[in-house]
């Protein structure tokens, strides 16, 4: 298969200026009402147009700062090994990272988030719109961190994934 190469679009600016202690999820307590600016270069403003319209959006990044991961790793919120698909560890075979934060303002090219979960400095690959009918699903299980999953408010990055 031929190599895929993306460009990134813009870059994302927050208050994390380091891996240790950035919180691992948009919903964790740590990330709540944390805001940062999504700088989408001009070349794409003109993709930005109703985007406005939405509560909420789904940036998709690169893992700037993350060393190469392995297949197996010990996720933050488990003391166990599992392999890097089970997981939303950082460290990944193509490291790309997802976030759902809440869109609060549009400024031409500059959009203000909520609930920010992302390094100062992170290129923005993508901006997708968020939709609860496209995006909820019923889900009956949630794997190993069916244990853990409670404990998201007390986790941060401890930089093990970090480069």
């Amino acid at each position: 298969m031929d190599k895929i190469e993306y460009k990134p679009i813009g870059i994302i600016h927050s208050p994390f200026k380091k891996l240790e202690g950035t919180p691992i999820q948009p919903l964790a307590k740590k990330a709540k009402n944390i805001r940062g600016k999504v700088e989408v270069f001009k070349e794409y403003e003109e993709g930005l147009k109703d985007i406005e319209g939405f509560s909420h959006i789904i940036l998709i990044y690169h893992f700037n700062r993350v060393k190469k991961g392995n297949l197996i790793v010990k996720p933050y919120m488990d003391n166990e090994n599992h392999g890097v698909f089970a997981t939303r560890a950082p460290g990944r075979p193509n490291p790309i990272g997802i976030s759902v934060v809440k869109l609060i303002s549009v400024e031409r090219n500059i959009l203000i988030v909520e609930n920010l979960d992302i390094i100062d400095g992170t290129p923005l690959l993508d901006i997708k719109n968020y939709v609860p009918e496209f995006d909820m699903r019923n889900v009956e299980k949630v794997g190993w961190l069916e244990k853990n999953v409670r404990e998201l408010d007390d986790a941060k990055d401890d930089g093990r994934f970090g480069a």
